[in-house]
């Protein structure tokens, strides 16, 4: 699968013929315009999700997250840089709390078909690594938008005092495997892991769902107990998602519940710790997609996840 999509920087305007007259009258307004821009910028200027259902509506499948979003990967390198630290853990609703954030495949994962395609061991049978995930019609892919969502997720936790963990941070050539991805919430120890993804179905197919674990004991897989920890982890998640965006359950499986329960997944499987999956709309859908392509919608998708995960976390 291509990820290659349409251009999503905005056109360079044309130079004008009046450059050098404006130029001038620019120059005559550039004190008042930085005393101004002080002013507004004590009192606060507009959200960085700049939309609501209009945001949405004009998303459409051809637009992708702004590199400078909040908790998009841009955002997220500057961070990384020092730029903006992370808050300390320690403190807040979550102090000594785990939380393993797992964000689905890998931008990279199509360049690696040997790497991802090897066979690993999910306790049931042998699965592939990982796969390249799904796209928008347009082709942005899932990988990139679970990465997005996973920094949003990451700073609102790290906010209520949770030490936060990913799987991976685009720091990867390919991967990690699935059972790579379960190993590492293992060894932190995670109270609570959670793995975003966008489902590919097909048009009209519309809506979010959680997977949580069904009881599997075969070989290294032994999912008995964390399954009822795992499907109360899944409500909450669930129940905050749908709140917060109003977003309705799928409407092609679950039951209209929004929650699914699946043996054959082995971040599920080889888990020891509380994990569910979350699809959080079909990429396929036009109307799915335009949702997934918003920066306003994303920062709420990861506000819902954030309220179920403290509220399972807090009892």
């Amino acid at each position: 699968m291509s990820y290659t999509g349409p251009d999503f920087e905005p056109p360079q305007p044309r130079r004008s013929r009046l450059r050098r007259p404006l130029t001038v009258a620019v120059a005559a307004l550039v004190p008042g315009a930085l005393l101004g821009w002080g002013v507004y910028a004590a009192v606060g200027g507009p959200d960085d999700g700049g939309g609501g259902a209009g945001d949405a509506a004009g998303a459409g499948t051809s637009a992708a997250p702004s590199s400078d979003a909040p908790g998009s990967p841009g955002g997220d390198a500057k961070r990384r840089a020092g730029s903006s630290p992370a808050p300390a853990a320690g403190s807040g609703a979550l102090r000594g709390k785990v939380v393993v954030i797992d964000p689905g495949h890998n931008p990279a994962n199509f360049q690696h078909p040997s790497e991802i395609n090897r066979k690993v061991n999910v306790g049931t049978h042998w699965k592939e690594c990982d796969t390249t995930g799904t796209a928008t019609n347009a082709g942005w892919p899932e990988a990139k938008f679970t990465l997005d969502v996973a920094h949003r997720l990451r700073d609102l936790l790290e906010k209520q005092g949770a030490t936060v963990k990913l799987t991976q941070d685009g720091d990867r050539s390919y991967g990690p495997c699935v059972d790579e991805r379960a190993r590492i919430g293992n060894e932190a120890k995670a109270d609570a892991a959670l793995s975003i993804h966008a489902d590919g179905s097909g048009t009209g197919n519309r809506g979010f769902h959680v997977i949580m674990p069904g009881p599997v004991h075969d070989g290294a897989a032994d999912t008995r107990p964390i399954v009822a920890p795992s499907a109360e982890l899944g409500k909450r998640v669930a129940g905050g998602f749908e709140r917060v965006t109003g977003t309705a359950p799928a409407n092609y499986l679950g039951d209209g519940t929004g929650l699914v329960t699946r043996t054959d997944l082995g971040g599920l499987n080889l888990s020891t710790v509380p994990k569910v999956f979350i699809e959080c709309g079909n990429m396929r859908d036009a109307t799915d997609a335009a949702l997934l392509t918003s920066s306003s919608w994303r920062q709420k998708a990861a506000q819902g996840m954030s309220e179920g995960i403290v509220s399972f976390l807090r009892g």
